[in-house]
């Protein structure tokens, strides 16, 4: 096991960042989007559910890829990947942007499973909770940069262009990591054959295991909810609110920035002060709240009480991650931390397929984001209350059942 950590959790977080802002790239594009393809705006649910549910077998799969080839190669993959799908994308051709959200997801399912196979080996147990919420920052540092420079890129070069730039961007991170694979892929096993029928065994363990169990299925809807709050952040602030694409785009970033702030304050917070699965009950309490805020605001309230709105949800809603995926590591079985990733992510990347388009679903035929809202917020009030009530008491290392 190499000590020094600081390689490792930069390079996680870099690749993280880059494939995050791939797949949240799309809600921001979706207006401009629509003018040029013919596509309604609110179609991007229908987009980011293809893209997790590609991502939900890539996960799944995920486990045996990165024992043959590494963690590195498989991030390089991945990479690839998304950069394939972004110019397929800047096509503008329907059948093009529906290929993109196959090949961007299966490119994002890799990732954190990889990852974590990287910093289950540098780090210490102790740690586990704050570097594996570091290594989460990623996602919403990929938010982030999707809700600043998107728009940026898309009003001085146009949304196809911007589709090429990021491209670029994720095929020179592949290059850039070709430097460090001898140091992080040298235990991968090329003698390991690779067997489509074992892709189900870890989520069999997972689901035999009570701990991880629950939490997996609690992932469900967080992943959700995360997803409905990063997809239609910006069009429920543009469409029923009225601000300008600029002033939405800068709440989805305050959003991403809070989770950011949020996952360093949970991960360390879970290390030393709350019980895991406490802490994911009151996240779940408190993104359900902020949801519910959000189904009775009204036209004409002040922009600073949207901030602030989207401050408590993305903290809860984007900064769960961490926590979650490092108690799947810390209770996986020994060398079993990637391949227990993928299957807990598997029910993560499920509910972030069923959230969007069923959100989308809900707005459609009641004609308001205020019942959408409503609905999905009281739903993760009561999954938070749920992991409070029948939290185990103890932090043994869970054993199946």
């Amino acid at each position: 096991m190499r000590q020094d950590s600081v390689l490792p959790l930069v390079v996680t977080i870099a690749v993280q960042a880059l494939v995050s802002l791939t797949s949240l790239a799309a809600p921001v594009m979706a207006p401009d989007a629509a003018a040029t393809t013919g596509l309604a705006a609110g179609s991007v649910g229908i987009f980011v559910g293809v893209v997790y549910a590609a991502a939900c077998l890539s996960s799944l799969c995920s486990g045996d890829l990165v024992n043959r080839y590494g963690p590195i190669r498989m991030s390089q993959v991945s990479l690839l990947l998304c950069a394939a799908g972004l110019a397929a994308a800047a096509t503008g051709q329907p059948a093009m942007i529906l290929a993109a959200a196959v090949l961007i997801g299966l490119g994002y399912g890799p990732v954190t499973p990889a990852s974590s196979h990287i910093l289950v080996r540098t780090t210490p147990p102790h740690r586990m909770g704050l570097t594996f919420s570091l290594k989460q920052t990623g996602v919403p540092l990929g938010g982030m940069l999707a809700g600043l420079m998107v728009p940026a890129l898309i009003h001085g070069l146009g949304w196809q262009q911007t589709c090429l730039i990021l491209a670029a961007l994720c095929l020179g991170m592949a290059v850039l990591t070709q430097s460090i694979r001898a140091l992080f892929d040298d235990d991968r096993d090329r003698a390991r054959a690779l067997n489509p029928r074992r892709a189900l065994e870890p989520l069999g363990r997972l689901m035999r295991t009570p701990a991880m169990r629950d939490i997996g299925l609690c992932s469900f809807f967080f992943g959700a909810m995360q997803l409905c709050l990063t997809t239609f952040l910006v069009l429920y602030l543009t469409e029923v609110q009225h601000l300008t694409l600029a002033a939405a785009g800068s709440l989805l970033a305050i959003a991403q920035i809070a989770g950011v702030s949020g996952r360093l304050l949970w991960g360390w917070m879970a290390d030393r002060f709350v019980a895991p699965r406490l802490l994911l009950g009151l996240l779940g309490i408190a993104m359900g709240g902020a949801g519910i805020t959000f189904a009775m605001a009204a036209p004409g309230w002040p922009v600073p009480v949207f901030a602030a709105i989207a401050l408590v949800f993305g903290a809860s809603a984007i900064g769960w991650n961490g926590v979650f995926l490092a108690e799947v590591a810390r209770l996986a079985p020994a060398g079993q931390a990637g391949s227990m990733t993928g299957a807990s992510l598997f029910l993560t990347y499920s509910g972030v397929v069923v959230g969007p388009p069923a959100f989308a679903a809900i707005v459609r035929h009641s004609g308001s984001y205020g019942t959408a809202y409503l609905a999905t917020g009281a739903l993760l009030a009561a999954i938070g209350a749920f992991l409070i009530a029948t939290r185990p008491r103890g932090g043994a290392r869970a054993q199946p059942a």
